[in-house]
């Protein structure tokens, strides 16, 4: 990939945005800054970058719109986020357990969690890589980010 393959600007349509914590409001802007920061990212048959992306929710499906950053379309790409249900309520899980092991645990039980988490992580960051491989490239860290991202767009069953 050539170094302009990167996301130069991340919009979250304000539809998609669920009421949630400020825990989840800080991560969903760490990872849009982290991206912004460093990214790889090239749709398949894209020449050039950089890259403005828009993510929404539809229909159980997350769709990510593709601009450069001149304004040509670079497509859109969306796929569902059904089978990313279990490994996010895991990752709500462990998430509350490590913030409540933080006030009361010990730095093992706290590490320990923290390395499930990690795992946890790792295991969608996959997921999405391999939700985006036919149509746009990505590296592991971007692939990370954009599973925080998912997070924090998913509404969590009351």
């Amino acid at each position: 990939m050539d170094d302009d393959h990167y996301i130069s600007e991340l919009h979250i349509d304000p539809e998609s945005l669920p009421v949630t914590s400020p825990e989840m409001e800080h991560e969903r802007r760490v990872a849009i800054f982290d991206l912004l920061e460093e990214s790889r990212f090239c749709p398949k048959d894209s020449q050039s970058g950089p890259y403005v992306v828009t993510l929404f929710l539809q229909d159980d499906r997350l769709l990510l719109k593709t601009m450069r950053t001149n304004g040509a379309n670079r497509g859109d790409v969306s796929f569902s986020i059904k089978p990313f249900r279990r490994v996010v309520k895991d990752y709500f899980m462990i998430c509350e357990a490590y913030h409540d092991a933080i006030r009361t645990s010990t730095s093992a039980q706290i590490e320990a969690i923290d390395m499930g988490r990690r795992g946890l992580h790792n295991e969608g960051s996959r997921m999405f890589s391999d939700a985006l491989r036919n149509n746009i490239e990505i590296d592991f860290n971007t692939s990370r980010r954009f599973f925080t991202l998912l997070c924090a767009l998913h509404r969590r069953p009351k």
